[in-house]
């Protein structure tokens, strides 16, 4: 394996090592039945200290790929002295836990991610007990169905449960030393997750911001075991914030650099608010829970109706309505009442 430049002459999720920055490089590492296709991890090095963002997936091709760039790098697995991750979802954390088993080095991790790190970790738990409640309150019986065939008789294996252990240090937000000469910001992004961070690199002009704003997607909201009642309430605050910092070239988890992160945030806060007005639209048109309200909607930039997505993104996109509609009733846009562990919307 070779370094290239990260011109974007090949397609960002291609095997390889990508100079972005002096000291800075991309590594895609591929992702299991993803549509994401692969996730960045960004190496960053002085030659002799080695800190990676975000690890990847704990899968043996991963590791692989992982150890073949760092190679091509001049080093090798162990020499990673630290991990500083972005979230507590499964494709950027585990590696990290994984590697720290057999090399050392320490994982690095936002404070506020406890409570679901917590949940995850214990074997008694189902690891999305947390979106079916929130189907049961939206309605979605339907998609509750599906999901219990596409899982079947799923039990968790132990090792499971394993890749879940404690960080060697809760993250907060402030600056902080990454190596002798380069030093990161820590800035709180909660929304994707409760304790999502996105870490400045001031000098070089760079955010690496996870899965906080990606340049084709939008982001889920709230995915994980614990989260807070108005997820996308903090999302959108947290893309304020981000648009209220200097705007930096953007590494962003999933797809390529770009140049801008606010151009990306813009584009993200125009589609929010966008979807908070057809969704309201909906209510006001007679959907009264988030299932049906989703059931009216196009999904995907296909915009392919809900009963054309498989059972977990039809899961996705319901929690995401509801986490729509719950803050349009925060705001006083409509009412919320509940009947029968059902959440019911009606325009105010």
């Amino acid at each position: 394996m070779e370094i290239t430049e990260d011109d974007g002459s090949r397609h960002w999720a291609e095997p390889g090592v990508y100079a972005v920055s002096p000291g800075v490089h991309r590594i895609p590492l591929p992702l299991p039945n993803d549509a994401l296709r692969a996730i960045n991890v960004y190496a960053v090095t002085d030659g002799s200290r080695l800190v990676l963002v975000d690890s990847g997936w704990a899968l043996v091709e991963a590791r692989e790929l992982l150890g073949a760039a760092l190679k091509a790098l001049g080093a090798e697995l162990g020499d990673i002295a630290e991990f500083l991750i972005t979230h507590v979802h499964r494709d950027h954390y585990t590696q990290a836990v994984a590697l720290r088993r057999d090399f050392g080095g320490r994982v690095a991790l936002g404070a506020d991610e406890r409570p679901s790190l917590e949940i995850s970790a214990d074997p008694t738990t189902m690891p999305m007990n947390a979106q079916l409640r929130s189907l049961a309150q939206a309605g979605a019986t339907p998609v509750i169905e599906a999901l219990a065939k596409m899982f079947g008789n799923y039990r968790r294996p132990r090792t499971d449960t394993a890749l879940w252990e404690a960080p060697d240090e809760w993250l907060t937000p402030g600056r902080r030393s990454v190596l002798p000469d380069r030093e990161l910001d820590v800035v709180a992004t909660p929304g994707h997750t409760a304790g999502h961070l996105v870490f400045v690199d001031e000098a070089a002009n760079l955010m690496f911001t996870g899965d906080h704003v990606l340049p084709h997607i939008t982001p889920s909201i709230g995915f994980q075991p614990a989260g807070p009642d108005l997820p996308l309430k903090d999302f959108l605050e947290s893309l304020a914030l981000v648009r209220g910092l200097p705007d930096r070239c953007m590494l962003p988890a999933h797809g390529p650099i770009t140049p801008s992160v606010h151009a990306r945030v813009d584009e993200l806060l125009v589609h929010h608010d966008e979807r908070l007005d057809e969704m309201g639209t909906q209510v006001a048109n007679g959907a009264n829970t988030a299932y049906e309200v989703a059931l009216r909607l196009g999904w995907t930039r296909r915009q392919r109706a809900l009963g054309d997505l498989d059972a977990f993104n039809q899961c996705l996109a319901v929690n995401e309505t509801a986490a729509h509609l719950d803050l349009l009733a925060h705001r006083g846009a409509l009412t919320l009442s509940e009947v029968d562990g059902v959440r019911h919307y009606s325009v105010a």
